[in-house]
């Protein structure tokens, strides 16, 4: 699972995996899916065996923290490539709910004779891939809520002027969020009070899709979100245009801001959204229930007097809180989504 953490960024929309072949307790191979289109974890590991080791395979144990593949896509089946191997047992995390594996990999080794191990660190495994599974069950991707706020829990003044709230190294740590994330997003206020680029420039990664809500097209176009710098869907009522890097997605004026956003996202295998602002767009999601985990960074040497207030969370759990520096973190879970996941 900590190889298959590697690929955190770059394999979406599929799962990160990650795999070891063990013979006579020693790894001899390891690998994760380190791009998506390219090759699996599974093929990675077995490709890094040594050549002097090689015949050491076919009396190893291969551990995968996602069932094998048994179709085709990007790449041939994981399973056919394990079975040519004669790799005689494989231990596996978690059975992988996708519509197209799902249970198939485990049943497809089994009748060629493999031992299979399931079940193992299972709850963690699902962990891992919370987007990938929120994804396939829910049919809208894994939603991040994030904001700072002061200590008296305000996230700008009153006039919403921003006021610069978490520390750099705070700041670098959200921008390896993104990183993570397929898409981020944005509503109008704060896209013209903040003029932000929503992009991981403090930290090495990918751009994550933006998202901004614009009904009038009001953001000017020198603003840093409509700069094509990044992949950037502007939802709107007046045009259906694509823009060099910029899409423009038309609806009705009456239209859910929040299903359209959400369909968008599905119809475009983005499987995982960080909404970082303002506080009604916030507020929206907390009130349709909408949200999978929420990360609050508190600055807590900071007052903005009369200030824009937070959001409030409902149905939180609190995980954890980290501290650096002035700002404190906190970590929530929406219980009432966890409920009903895996």
């Amino acid at each position: 699972m900590q190889l298959a953490e590697l690929g955190a960024g770059n394999v979406a929309p599929n799962p990160m995996v990650g795999a070891v072949l063990v013979h006579d307790g020693k790894i001899i191979g390891e690998g994760y899916h380190e791009q998506y289109g390219h090759a699996h974890a599974e093929v990675n590991c077995i490709n890094n065996v040594p050549k002097q080791l090689q015949h050491l395979i076919k009396e190893s144990t291969l551990y995968v923290s996602l069932e094998p593949c048994t179709h085709f896509g990007k790449t041939p089946p994981c399973t056919d490539l394990i079975i040519k191997n004669h790799i005689p047992n494989v231990v596996i995390a978690c059975r992988d709910s996708f519509e197209k594996v799902n249970g198939s990999g485990i049943k497809k080794l089994q009748d060629a004779g493999v031992t299979v191990i399931t079940g193992i660190l299972e709850k963690e495994a699902l962990a891992l891939n919370k987007r990938f599974f929120t994804f396939h069950k829910k049919q809208r991707p894994y939603i991040i809520l994030k904001w700072a706020q002061s200590n008296d829990l305000k996230i700008a003044n009153a006039d919403h002027s921003r006021v610069m709230i978490s520390n750099d190294t705070s700041n670098s740590l959200v921008h390896k969020w993104r990183s993570e994330e397929a898409a981020i997003m944005v509503g109008t206020r704060t896209a013209l009070n903040d003029n932000p680029s929503l992009t991981t420039r403090s930290w090495p990664g990918n751009d994550p899709v933006r998202i901004v809500i614009d009904k009038n097209l009001k953001i000017p176009e020198n603003f840093h979100l409509l700069d094509k710098n990044a992949p950037t869907i502007i939802i709107n009522t007046i045009k259906q245009e694509e823009v060099g890097m910029n899409n423009y997605y038309k609806v009705a004026a009456d239209e859910n801001i929040l299903a359209v956003t959400l369909n968008i996202l599905r119809q475009g295998n983005l499987i995982s959204l960080i909404v970082e602002g303002g506080a009604f767009l916030l507020q929206s999601f907390i009130d349709a229930g909408c949200w999978d985990e929420a990360r609050i960074v508190t600055n807590k040497d900071l007052l903005i007097e009369g200030g824009i207030s937070a959001p409030v969370l409902k149905n939180e759990l609190l995980l954890k809180k980290d501290q650096i520096f002035a700002d404190e973190i906190s970590f929530y879970q929406n219980k009432i989504e966890a409920s009903t996941d895996h």
